[in-house]
């Protein structure tokens, strides 16, 4: 199942942006997976905030803000087409929660991490990419 972290210097996030970028992270990259929206799904698409403490981030150039976003995903889950689509939205969520413009773009650095099959377990089990594409195909049938 997805994953999503975003580090982030503290105090870089609005207060509203704050509260709400991880559950809009987690729905991009649902989507961007093609996810269907139970949930089922929604429960297992865990997202992480990360916040640095004051002084922790830098460049040799400035100290404004920089953001990580990783994403773990299974290995075949995102085609490139997908993949770009997702980093152009998470992209635009965390500028929008750090109350940033679409100019500040480079700030934000994004990391697909694919998760080769038969290298992810849950609830005691070996997870593979197929379980969840039929899952999700049965999730899909009974909407």
């Amino acid at each position: 199942m997805p994953m999503i972290r975003l580090t982030a210097p503290h105090g870089a996030l609005a207060e509203e942006g704050r509260r709400t970028v991880q559950r809009d992270l987690a729905a991009v990259l649902l989507r961007w997976e093609g996810a269907p929206d139970t949930a089922f799904f929604r429960a297992q698409a865990w997202s992480y905030l990360v916040e640095l403490p004051e002084g922790a981030q830098t460049t040799a150039e400035d100290d404004a803000p920089r953001f990580l976003v990783e994403v773990t995903v299974p290995q075949g889950a995102l085609s490139e087409r997908r993949k770009s689509g997702l980093v152009e939205d998470v992209t635009r969520s965390v500028l929008a929660a750090a109350g940033l413009s679409p100019d500040d773009a480079l700030r934000v650095w994004v990391l697909v991490h694919e998760q080769p099959d038969g290298t992810w377990g849950a609830g005691g089990s070996v997870i593979r990419y197929a379980d969840l594409v039929a899952l999700a195909k049965g999730q899909q049938a009974d909407a």
